[in-house]
């Protein structure tokens, strides 16, 4: 696979053929439109494009899409290549998610529109397809957008204009890019939003508001404000919960407040021998009454 950087070359060949592709096949109003093939090719002579950037492929989206193929066919044609030094076998370019849903779908062959592409046209048609196409979460948006900028040279401005996408949207999904590796995992099971993670991006203590996020369903708004209260230090002290008493011990206090006529707490080190027994007194008589019983012989 070519691994070659290419620096300036503006939109390049593959990032203009993929969009005249899904120009094609989009009508204005945004529907999807019917598409005459090159051809039909069987399933078993079409495989994926072994450095495909997206890995994960949702189960039930998967299922969805294999029944609807099973009742109306693919009606949108899959976008291959010849693969290089095998004859008769294609390699898809854009499609993978539609290839496999058809396996489910137990489709024997797919229609496919061919193109002439080298390697690093295939990888950057890939990604592309990707942040078009699928459902991708954060974390797998900025990483394409990365991928694209790092290895063909692209820029903000000129990925903002080809896409669609708004520069600062670009620039504030690359920025989660920079968060620890555990709290990004979160981000692409959905445990925490994109918003969640901008509000944690500056901050020293973002593993620690992530986990309250998730353990307290905290909002946007809230982490913010959690944000802004761990890097100002105004944090109020978590307070140590109370030891619970066992049975035994409540009882002893009870026998002992009603014996003296005063409330009774006993205190007992959980593991060990010693403790504290505390009195309370709300007169000064109570306070001669209990100073006679101690020193009673």
């Amino acid at each position: 696979m070519a691994d070659n950087k290419v620096k300036s070359r503006g939109l390049g060949r593959g990032l203009s053929a993929l969009m005249a592709d899904v120009n094609e096949n989009t009508a204005p109003n945004g529907s999807e439109v019917e598409r005459r093939p090159d051809m039909m090719v069987p399933i078993e002579k079409i495989e994926p494009n072994p450095d495909q950037p997206r890995r994960r492929f949702d189960p039930e989206h998967l299922e969805d899409l294999a029944n609807s193929i099973r009742e109306k066919g693919v009606i949108q044609p899959l976008i291959v290549r010849k693969k290089p030094g095998s004859d008769g076998i294609f390699e898809i370019v854009a499609g993978e998610r539609r290839w496999r849903a058809s396996q489910k779908a137990q489709m024997h062959e797919l229609p496919v529109v061919v193109r002439e592409l080298n390697d690093t046209e295939v990888l950057e048609i890939a990604i592309i397809e990707n942040i078009q196409r699928a459902d991708l979460n954060p974390v797998e948006e900025a990483a394409g957008y990365r991928q694209l900028m790092d290895r063909f040279g692209h820029t903000q401005e000129v990925l903002s204009k080809a896409l669609g996408k708004s520069r600062s949207h670009i620039a504030n999904l690359m920025r989660l890019l920079n968060l620890p590796d555990d709290i990004q995992s979160l981000l692409e099971e959905g445990k925490l939003s994109a918003g969640h993670a901008r509000a944690l991006i500056t901050s020293d203590h973002a593993r620690e508001i992530a986990r309250r996020i998730v353990s307290e369903g905290l909002s946007v708004r809230q982490t913010e404000g959690l944000v802004k209260k761990f890097a100002s230090g105004d944090l109020e002290k978590p307070k140590k919960a109370k030891p619970v008493k066992d049975a035994d011990t409540k009882a002893l206090e009870g026998d002992l407040s009603a014996n003296i006529g005063m409330k009774v707490s006993i205190d007992h080190k959980a593991g060990g021998e010693s403790g504290q027994i505390t009195i309370k007194y709300s007169d000064m008589d109570q306070l001669d009454e209990l100073c006679r019983i101690l020193s009673a012989t």
